[in-house]
């Protein structure tokens, strides 16, 4: 999908850059240190360790102790433990004390509904969720479209007019909702996902998308570089493999970055290049990987093979 030498654009300009790691030891750790100079936060979303059915402060913990920059929360997991007692302040302050930036809470509502009364119960749900996100101290909540039957791109201008609406529900709640892409959903084209966006004519309006699901949903990823990098918050980082084909992949099937076969060489400095300076989060539902390792291990591999695929693009 690649066309040309993206890896090479910036080989002048980034020579400044020191590692996002140090020197690996015998077990093939990577240990960070305070000198690194990453041009992007490696953060984690905690999907990638749902096997494990964590409470929420223990995620928080893992992931910190993990070396982790930032996290995205799920809703659920925060609605559990305010039901066991637990208060959203609670949380905030611990994300505090781990220094992590919750970079994202990922939330599921009908907002974009073609139904007008299940599109209005959506965006009640969705202002609640953002409300419970500021309450945290987040900035930011996934908006995958939820709802939908069936995608006409007939209705992209009405799509973005839904899109706007909770928009304008993040102005007053001082949370902004990020229009997601999913492969194999109805949202899967990255042209789309930018009319909608660009549709809104919010200087909010950004998008949150992944390597795994723009591969999924056959995009080019040339189309990377007419994107403006700097208003994507974060942007989800995994890998796929060779097999099964492309358009038989499930979520499932996403690999740790490096195992599989996106070039990450050749696009993360094509996201540099575009300004992105945000958080590349790692997102992941490997079931095999809850059933042969336990958390800490993910967590440690999740982080130090996004370091290293960081690394090996930038020099």
């Amino acid at each position: 999908m690649i066309r040309g030498s993206g890896a090479t654009l910036l080989a002048g300009n980034l020579l400044s850059f020191l590692s996002c790691t140090s020197s690996s030891n015998t077990n093939e750790e990577i240990v960070p240190t305070q000198d690194n100079k990453c041009p992007f936060r490696i953060s984690l979303n905690t999907s990638t360790i749902s096997g494990y059915k964590l409470p929420v402060r223990e995620q928080i913990e893992l992931c910190a102790e993990a070396g982790f920059d930032g996290i995205e929360l799920w809703v659920r997991d925060v609605e559990t433990y305010m039901q066991e007692g637990g208060t959203p302040e609670e949380i905030a302050q611990l994300l505090k004390d781990s220094n992590l930036i919750l970079e994202n809470m990922i939330s599921f509502s009908n907002w974009i509904a073609d139904d007008p009364e299940k599109r209005e119960e959506g965006c009640r749900n969705m202002q609640k969720d953002m409300e419970l996100t500021a309450r945290l101290g987040g900035k930011y909540i996934a908006a995958p479209v939820q709802g939908l039957i069936s995608f006409d791109r007939n209705k992209l201008s009405e799509y973005a007019d839904r899109y706007k609406v909770i928009l304008e529900t993040g102005d007053r709640t001082g949370v902004t909702p990020i229009l997601e892409l999913w492969g194999a959903g109805h949202l899967n084209q990255l042209s789309d996902t930018i009319h909608i966006a660009t549709g809104t004519g919010h200087p909010h309006a950004t998008m949150l998308l992944d390597f795994y699901h723009l591969y999924r949903g056959g995009n080019s990823f040339d189309s990377l570089r007419l994107i403006h990098g700097a208003a994507l918050p974060v942007f989800h980082i995994n890998d796929y493999p060779t097999t099964p084909e492309r358009t038989r992949l499930n979520d499932s099937d996403r690999v740790l970055p490096g195992d599989g076969i996106c070039p990450f060489d050749e696009l993360l400095p094509i996201l540099y290049q575009s300004g992105f300076r945000g958080a590349l989060s790692v997102e992941l539902f490997n079931k095999t990987y809850w059933e042969t390792m336990d958390v800490r291990e993910v967590l440690r591999k999740s982080y130090e093979k996004t370091a290293r695929v960081i690394e090996q693009a930038m020099k």
